[in-house]
């Protein structure tokens, strides 16, 4: 009798059913709904003009190299990974001749994509940084709050996107950024801001990093999206060089999910620019200590292939068209959806929508407006009225302009 209530029982009962995850939950309801016209545009990744998920042709070359060189095996990778990957990955987000680069100012380690590098870093940063306090735009992606809430470090936010203009709200970040406490961590988007889709043009980048410098703060960029924004390497990884152009320190997570579409292979890179190459050095050993407990060493295939890719020439020079076509295509979703709305009379200025760059699209759409395209609809969003652009199809256009102009003029299905 004992035994049986011992197994009836679990030292767990007292734990609550835990909300799904806002974003990734999205995909959960998506797959349970057996309407066979129905979209999902709620989590951020890459689909053909069919609706399905694309591995590059570039990344199919590279691991067939990969399989054919007997010489590779699946030994531990050092603590902070694929010494090759890291080397390319820097170069590739700060320019080959980089200052921080020639002068040994930099640290890489290889991460667990973007979300494992803001992790990483952030840990590091609870550790050794005297300044517990990060600022984050508002809006940003969710997971920020909890990746650094749960590292220990308090979370505040500063200005970003403006309602009314649907744009960038430069002056309250500014003045936001100059009321912060002197040498807090401010996290910026590097490109293609998400959720809103919402950048500061290069002259709006300059103030923000006299801003920040002013202050003495300590920039972190989110690099998630460098090359498929615009189409171009060099023009999204813009903030950053500047940044580090100027002889001061910052941290940058990588992530190579979206521009190589190795979502699952979980492949990103965390750089710490430092003043000096001493300190770069102390960095980095305090850096291991981070890492080691937490999963020692990351694995190694999605890091090859990275690696393999950025180091030669003609597998580079494919990727860049494979990167600009996928650019490319997002950029046409954008002006579909926008020239169907307005073949509709939808009401509004949908001007925005053309303007954001990047994967994502703030439509304006509040949450009873999305839950209502979820529920006539079939349309799966965000309930702040985020849509991935990069989930669209000429075939769904036409149905999201119908449901966003019913959800807007109050019309039924």
């Amino acid at each position: 009798m004992e035994a049986t209530s011992a197994a009836a029982a679990s030292v767990f009962d007292h734990l609550e059913q835990a909300p799904e995850d806002p974003i990734l939950g999205i995909t959960v309801a998506y797959n349970k709904d057996p309407h066979p016209g129905k979209v999902n545009l709620g989590v951020g990744a890459y689909r053909t003009e069919e609706g399905k998920p694309l591995i590059l042709n570039v990344v199919r070359r590279a691991e067939e190299r990969l399989l054919a060189d007997r010489s590779k095996n699946k030994e531990y990778l050092p603590i902070t990974g694929l010494a090759d990957f890291n080397k390319r990955s820097a170069m590739l987000i700060l320019g080959s001749d980089s200052p921080a680069i020639v002068e040994k100012r930099l640290v890489t380690a290889q991460c667990l994509s973007g979300t494992g590098s803001l992790r990483v870093g952030a840990e590091f940063l609870a550790r050794h940084y005297g300044v517990k306090l990060v600022f984050l735009p508002t809006p940003t992606w969710g997971n920020h709050f909890k990746v650094f809430m749960n590292a220990g470090l308090a979370v505040k936010t500063y200005r970003y996107y403006d309602n009314k203009t649907r744009g960038l709200d430069y002056e309250g970040m500014l003045e936001d950024i100059g009321a912060a406490p002197s040498g807090s961590v401010i996290l910026l988007h590097a490109c293609a801001h998400n959720p809103t889709g919402v950048d500061p043009t290069p002259q709006q980048w300059e103030g923000i990093r006299q801003a920040i410098r002013n202050r003495g703060h300590l920039p972190f960029f989110d690099s998630a999206y460098q090359g498929f924004a615009s189409g171009s390497l060099d023009k999204d990884a813009h903030a950053v060089r500047t940044f580090v152009a100027d002889g001061g320190e910052c941290f940058i997570a990588q992530s190579f999910a979206k521009n190589l579409g190795l979502y699952g292979e979980r492949v990103g890179a965390l750089s710490i620019v430092t003043k000096s190459s001493g300190v770069a050095t102390r960095v980095e050993s305090q850096l291991k200590l981070v890492i080691r407990p937490m999963y020692s060493n990351p694995p190694i295939h999605g890091a090859s292939i990275v690696a393999l890719v950025l180091g030669d020439g003609d597998l580079f020079s494919e990727w860049t068209v494979e990167l600009k076509g996928m650019a490319d295509r997002i950029i046409s979703m954008r002006h579909k959806l926008y020239d169907a709305l307005r073949a509709r009379g939808t009401p509004g200025d949908w001007t925005h929508i053309l303007k954001q760059i990047g994967m994502f699209s703030f439509t304006g759409l509040n949450k009873e407006q999305v839950q209502f395209m979820t529920r006539e609809y079939r349309i799966y969003m965000t309930l702040d009225g985020r849509i991935s652009m990069a989930g669209l199809s000429l075939k769904t256009v036409p149905l999201l302009a119908d449901a966003i102009h019913a959800a807007v003029t109050g019309a039924k299905a």
